[in-house]
């Protein structure tokens, strides 16, 4: 087999590197990082934990792109196994035969295999399609105990291993090697010595299953040469999966990298971090797995649920902002009555959002508190000075626009969910939505018809009060559970599309609704 090397410029097999093969290149990242094409012949685990899912994830979760051969179907779960199906063998060639015939293979891992016939197949194909990296995790004993490997099996191994670059056995799988090299040996060192000689391939001695603060791997050439790559012993019982994860990375980063000490190295720290994330996710109620996110979730920026909403929203924001009334507003063309009759409207419903935000007042308190109060007096003043002014009498009588009536029926079914968080998710786009519009339509030039109503609405003072009511909704999002965020996002889409509405209403039919 070609192998990546390792100190030197191989490991064993013929001295050729990872990425040293015939076929397309792999994918290629910025930067130059390659996408490894990494298949997993493995058995499954339904919860996800271990086998094939968890290889998926492991391959994933290191830049590679993933593909999956089934070995065996498991009945498991974080208690452990129940029941094994072994599909036929001319099965599994079909599937092996697929992906080689069409795919270009960089790195091969090998999990669960259950059966001699099964171990037989796998190696004749190995035979005959040799990737530059082979990874072999001799699934014999589960992390629970359970034996996953028949003895006839077992013994069938030795034609595997001559096969793969690096081995990675549990301490219970690496006596098993032991006995099946027709060896003893005193030590976990020792018997890795004696595999990685026997069958002139690496072997990691994981230290997983001993005591002490650290967990400590042995990289272990089969000149008896080691390296040991030390890390700390994370205090969990949620380990279901380890093993084939920590095997599948490797594959992963070898193939990538084309050096297994980089490889080792990377997908133990990997790994490490797996662990701490483990209690977090709360599957199972026995030996639970891994996090196979937990450093992709770390690297992500933070979830920001009202800019997620503003996205929500774009298509709407975008009809907003060239709909006829605005048009006419920005370059002053619009009929000032048309006008006069939109500020009624606005008077019906600042009156109405008035009392929405003294709600929220009275229903937060410190410093929230004060905020929706004091925006509930910008509110009032906003429906006195402005609007009564250009009012001047003209439309003071107006009925409520059905379209106006609507919304406020929105809001007020926001007000009696009797959730603050709806609520305030449903007064936001009144804020975000005209603070976005004062600078779409920017500042008015001396003696425009309406500056001043532009002039409101692109203050900085009414942007900086838009910003502060977004930080509130989004505090009170981060802190709801999920069915509550997601009434939440509903409140916001729903008023943003009233936004729309209520200013397509003065050139629209009366009984529009968008």
């Amino acid at each position: 087999m070609t192998a990546p090397g390792a100190g030197a410029d191989t490991v064993s097999g013929t001295g050729t590197t990872a990425t040293e093969h015939t076929g397309p290149t792999t994918g290629a990242r910025p930067g130059g990082l390659l996408v490894p094409r990494v298949l997993s012949i493995a058995g499954t685990d339904p919860t996800g934990g271990a086998g094939l899912q968890a290889d998926l994830k492991a391959i994933v979760a290191h830049d590679g792109y993933g593909m999956g051969v089934v070995t065996a179907l498991v009945a498991q779960n974080t208690h452990g196994v129940r029941s094994v199906h072994v599909p036929d063998v001319g099965f599994l060639r079909e599937q092996l035969d697929a992906v080689s015939d069409d795919v270009v293979v960089d790195a091969v891992k090998v999990g669960m295999l259950g059966t001699v016939e099964v171990v037989r197949t796998v190696s004749d194909w190995l035979r005959e399609h040799r990737p530059p990296v082979v990874v072999v995790d001799p699934v014999m004993v589960a992390t629970s105990g359970d034996r996953l490997l028949d003895p006839q099996a077992a013994a069938a191994m030795g034609d595997l291993l001559v096969l793969a670059d690096l081995v990675t056995p549990n301490r219970a799988e690496l006596t098993d090697l032991v006995a099946l090299a027709g060896g003893t040996a005193a030590t976990p060192l020792e018997s890795a010595r004696l595999v990685a000689r026997r069958w002139d391939v690496l072997v990691l001695a994981k230290g997983g299953h001993d005591t002490g603060p650290t967990s400590d791997d042995v990289l272990v050439r089969p000149d008896g040469s080691a390296r040991t790559f030390r890390g700390p012993r994370v205090a969990t019982s949620n380990t279901h999966g380890t093993g084939c994860s920590l095997s599948s990375a490797i594959a992963t980063l070898a193939a990538r990298d084309g050096d297994w000490e980089l490889a080792v190295g990377e997908a133990k720290s990997w790994l490490t971090d797996a662990l701490r994330g483990a209690d977090a996710l709360h599957v199972g109620t026995g030996n639970g797995p891994v996090d196979h996110g937990a450093r992709t979730r770390a690297a992500l920026p933070p979830v920001t649920w009202t800019d997620r909403w503003w996205t929500d929203v774009a298509e709407t924001l975008d009809a907003t902002r060239s709909c006829a009334f605005l048009e006419g507003l920005a370059d002053g063309t619009l009929d000032p009555d048309v006008f006069a009759g939109y500020l009624a409207q606005d008077v019906h419903y600042l009156r109405a959002y008035e009392q929405h935000l003294r709600r929220l007042a009275t229903a937060t308190d410190g410093d929230d508190a004060r905020s929706w109060a004091s925006a509930a007096e910008g509110c009032a003043d906003e429906a006195r000075d402005l609007h009564h002014r250009r009012l001047a009498g003209t439309h003071a009588d107006d009925p409520v626009h059905p379209t106006c009536a609507g919304y406020l029926a929105h809001l007020q079914d926001a007000a009696d969910s009797g959730s603050v968080g709806v609520l305030a998710a449903a007064v936001l786009p009144c804020f975000r939505v005209y603070a976005w519009v004062g600078t779409q339509l920017g500042h008015a030039p001396e003696g425009h018809p309406f500056a001043d109503w532009l002039g409101a609405y692109g203050d900085p003072t009414f942007a900086a009060a838009s910003a502060a009511a977004t930080a509130r909704v989004e505090a009170l999002a981060a802190a709801a559970d999920p069915a509550e965020r997601g009434r939440m996002a509903r409140a916001h889409r729903r008023s943003t599309e009233w936004e729309l509405a209520f200013f397509r209403m003065p050139t629209e039919p009366p009984g529009w609704r968008g």
